[in-house]
């Protein structure tokens, strides 16, 4: 094990921190690089950032839903079962969130910290990465995520041929829980499902409209260097979403279905919902409530929420670039770049839309890399599992048309067109396909390094047993 090759990872958000806890604990000895730094005693962050912590998420704090056969809840029992220790580090610290997995983020980033300090083959370069070309034998794996700085940007876009594609993407408010009128709120999860831990803001149909007329003409916040901002159509801010018609709130972020309210009965015209953002329960961030607007703008705008009318906002919203690469035309299933073996991406620069999927990217990247390092050449995971599907979509899709994804039924293999006749049931659908990704990834990863060979590197019993 000693004899094999170096890894270095660049970048401490969620992929890059997933990487090369995976990486090291395959027995590869790990370089991981982050730029944001303390000099000279001050903060150097990004235009998105507020701390230099690993895995700081830097929008809402869910990893999506936990409801069995949903598409993320496969995605992440895909992980837990590859050992995956962002994924475990997210359990171990969740708030409760109804049938979503919402982490206490303060918490989160501390046990990454806590995590990678505890690992003797990591070691920690708090310095920019400004080129690729080290003059060493190591393996890279690129994870520096949307916000790439202009240098390795631009080292990026050299080495991959093609030019970089960006869109834009918005950070939703966090409030002072102690400033909301809970006898205006009330608790509730849509159909009762979980726990209800969710505070729900109701509107009336009069409440709504005045509170669409206020986003809608409120100021933007200067685009400076952007002027034709490309926003990515899962994450769109509020106000964006108002302009495209009255009732486009009404059936997204505000959607009330499935929320009565318990002291009427009924249901309310429009709802906001509000998310714990940690185990205290002092503060909760607006779902999908990302908005681009001046923060005075904000603070008159939000506070003609029902509850929110003397609210304290510990963050406004704001927008942040999130830089990608093609990757159909880059990477290839191992997510290894086709025109230089030794460098591999991962996260949401590779093309991946979500922090769940970006600790995916991650897994993966770390497990080829170290199977590469030792070696070996990996075997990618399987068509039929949604971490198979998801670099499918990323390595296969029109690179005319690629846009960054979210993992979904879509991206999974369907089932077979006769089944799919038999099967009317959407929900039942959905479980077989979850079942069968399950057995595909229990296959795979059992079959993994059969060498004969009695030195071959088993990196499957090494993730599971922690080594």
């Amino acid at each position: 094990m000693s004899n094999s090759r170096k890894i270095r990872v660049i970048g401490g958000g969620l992929a890059g921190p997933e990487a090369a806890l995976t990486a090291a604990s395959l027995g590869c000895e790990v370089e991981l690089y982050e730029m944001r730094r303390e000099v000279d005693g001050k903060p150097v962050l990004t235009p998105a950032h507020q701390t230099t912590d690993f895995g700081e998420l830097v929008c809402s704090n869910s990893l999506k839903s936990e409801s069995p056969n949903t598409a993320p809840w496969l995605l992440k029992q895909e992980m837990r079962r590859a050992g995956s220790r962002l994924i475990a580090l997210a359990d171990e610290t969740a708030v409760p969130a109804g049938h979503a997995l919402a982490v206490d983020r303060v918490e989160f980033s501390r046990r990454i910290a806590e995590a990678i300090a505890a690992e003797p083959r990591i070691t920690v370069i708090r310095d920019e990465v400004k080129t690729l070309d080290f003059g060493d034998d190591a393996l890279t794996i690129v994870a520096s995520g949307p916000l790439t700085s202009d240098a390795l940007s631009t080292e990026i876009a050299k080495l991959t041929g093609a030019e970089h594609l960006a869109f834009y993407d918005s950070i939703s408010p966090i409030v002072d829980a102690e400033t909301i009128d809970m006898d205006r709120v009330y608790f509730a999860a849509r159909w009762d499902k979980g726990t209800a831990d969710y505070i729900n803001c109701p509107m009336t149909r009069e409440e709504y409209e005045v509170f669409l007329n206020a986003l809608v003409t409120a100021e933007a916040a200067e685009s400076k260097e952007w002027e034709k901002a490309d926003y990515f159509e899962g994450c769109l801010p509020i106000e964006i979403l108002a302009k495209r018609g009255p009732d486009t709130l009404r059936f997204g972020p505000m959607k009330p279905v499935g929320l009565r309210d318990p002291r009427t009965g009924k249901t309310p015209w429009a709802v906001v919902q509000l998310r714990k953002e940690n185990l205290r329960a002092d503060s909760y961030n607006l779902v999908g409530f990302q908005n681009h607007l001046k923060y005075g703008e904000q603070a008159k705008v939000l506070r003609l929420i029902p509850g929110l009318e003397d609210a304290k906002f510990l963050r406004y919203g704001q927008i942040h670039r999130n830089t990608y690469i093609c990757s159909p035309r880059v990477l290839d299933e191992r997510l290894r770049m086709k025109e230089r073996s030794d460098l591999f991406f991962a996260g949401q620069i590779s093309g991946v839309e979500g922090y769940t999927e970006s600790i995916a990217s991650g897994l993966l990247a770390g497990l080829y890399a170290a199977t590469v390092a030792h070696g070996e050449e990996p075997v990618p995971a399987p068509r039929q599992t949604a971490l198979g599907s998801l670099v499918n979509y990323i390595t296969q899709a029109d690179p005319k048309h690629f846009q960054p994804a979210n993992i979904t039924f879509d991206l999974l293999v369907p089932l077979e067109e006769e089944t799919r006749r038999k099967v009317r049931d959407k929900k039942e659908r959905h479980r077989m396909v979850c079942d069968r990704a399950l057995a595909a990834f229990d296959d795979w990863w059992a079959t993994q390094n059969r060498n004969p060979n009695k030195d071959s590197f088993d990196w499957r019993n090494s993730v599971r047993a922690g080594v």
